[in-house]
């Protein structure tokens, strides 16, 4: 930038000021933060974890045959090796000369600390290494959120959707639509929702989740059927909310990392897509069965469960061959099939929700109106967003481009978590049936 001068932020860190096209003064981090986000971004980059753990559609068929026939085995998976060393160099010297007293600075500090993990994890694929160090990053089911852990939480979601499944049917059918045709459907949505930005859409033989987004791409669960309601939950999980904050981050003028699919933002980048099918009405029972169920397999599997005995369990909790097959490889993908040494990313899902939702209701009850939206600004945690308060106002991070409807619609969504915040002052369990068996307004009142 030209006509810049050197200032000094309150903590001493400096940062300097530069006119743009308005005339308004816009502050520029700091050219070691700059330098530092660009190494970032560099030693990220070959740092995959997802495409690095894929299954091929083949094992799913050679141990769905083999449970039919009564003798299963368990898959035998080939990993590649990953050797990371010069990331890793990397990453240490970011973290070991950047200073983390400035919010910008505790950003990119954190990050490259991540990321380092997620190397470390691929590194020992199979071991109890890659167990420890996906604990590290995701978390366990034991671990607590608030009074209750996110095994208890699960429990409490199961035990609802079971009370709720005796009287209606949890299984979609809203019509089906193979993968080719679900990646059409997306396309075509996405493309009206980004309007000057074209992403692809691929389909995935070795995927197995359902969908996984990023910048560039969608890709699609190949050899599966989806329902119409699957898709549009795809849409605002997948490519409203990932894709979304990670182009966001892409076009922020400094911090490029915020474009980085950082593991240290996993909660809240799935707690804010779970939200988004929450908001837009498109999550269902069953959905929600399904992300407590995984967190149930994941505490089998680390008390030693093998894929087998994993797989069982979610057959035996209503799901399908092929549905239970997916759910367990989810678990078992990067760690060891006899079970102890498996992947716990699925734990983030529901402590991430709750701790996104409970964050916007506070945000909007303490007026910081702008900080629900500010969570698409880019790959950020919920307390990255109260951290930026000033990089926000002073224009080092800028407020996203892409945001769904429902998070565009800033007084909509200001009124839902304020009613929502209300509401929760009601305790249902002082409340009896009983207590509406009285109009609240007596109609033979009124003359």
């Amino acid at each position: 930038m030209s006509d810049s001068k050197k200032i000094e932020s309150g903590d001493g860190n400096s940062v300097s000021e530069s006119a743009n096209s308005g005339n308004k003064k816009v502050a520029k981090i700091d050219d070691v933060f700059f330098v530092a986000d660009q190494k970032l971004v560099q030693a990220a980059k070959s740092i995959k974890i997802l495409s690095s753990l894929g299954w091929n559609e083949s094992h799913c068929d050679n141990f769905l045959s083999s449970w039919r026939r009564g003798n299963p085995i368990l898959p035998d998976i080939k990993y590649p090796k990953f050797d990371f060393s010069n990331e890793k160099l990397q990453l240490k010297e970011i973290i070991n000369t950047t200073s983390e007293d400035h919010p910008v600075g505790y950003y990119i500090v954190k990050t490259a600390h991540s990321y380092s993990v997620a190397a470390q994890m691929l590194e020992g694929l199979e071991t109890s290494a890659f167990r420890e160090c996906s604990e590290i990053l995701y978390g366990r089911p034991s671990d607590h959120l608030g009074k209750l852990s996110n095994l208890e939480l699960a429990d409490d979601f199961i035990s609802i959707t079971d009370d709720f499944s005796s009287m209606i049917d949890l299984e979609d059918d809203t019509g089906v639509m193979h993968s080719l045709k679900l990646a059409e459907a997306i396309k075509s949505r996405a493309d009206d929702f980004f309007k000057d930005y074209s992403i692809k859409v691929v389909v995935d033989d070795e995927l197995s989740s359902k969908a996984a987004a990023g910048s560039e791409r969608v890709r699609v669960r190949g050899q599966s059927t989806f329902s119409l309601n699957e898709l549009e939950q795809l849409l605002q999980h997948e490519v409203f909310v990932h894709s979304a904050t990670m182009l966001n981050g892409r076009r922020q003028p400094y911090l490029k990392s915020m474009g980085l699919g950082s593991p240290r933002t996993t909660a809240t980048q799935e707690g804010l897509a779970t939200f988004a099918e929450l908001i837009s009405g498109t999550m269902d029972l069953g959905r929600l069965r399904r992300i407590a169920l995984r967190i149930k397999g994941i505490d089998l599997a680390l008390n030693g469960a093998n894929f087998i005995e994993t797989f069982k369990f979610f057959l035996d909790s209503g799901q399908s061959e092929k549905e239970s097959y997916l759910s367990t490889a989810r678990i078992f993908r990067g760690g060891d099939v006899k079970g102890r040494n498996v992947f716990t990313k699925d734990v983030v899902y529901l402590k991430g929700l709750i701790s996104v939702h409970t964050f916007m209701r506070k945000a909007i009850q303490q007026r910081k109106i702008d900080y629900p939206q500010r969570l698409f600004s880019g790959r950020m945690t919920v307390g990255d967003v109260i951290r930026f308060e000033d990089a926000f106002k002073d224009g080092w991070i800028e407020q996203g481009k892409y945001l769904p409807p429902w998070a565009a619609n800033r007084q909509g969504l200001a009124t839902y978590l304020c009613y929502n915040a209300f509401s929760n002052r009601l305790k249902l369990e002082e409340v009896k049936m009983e207590d509406f068996s009285e109009d609240i307004v007596d109609p033979m009142s009124i003359e």
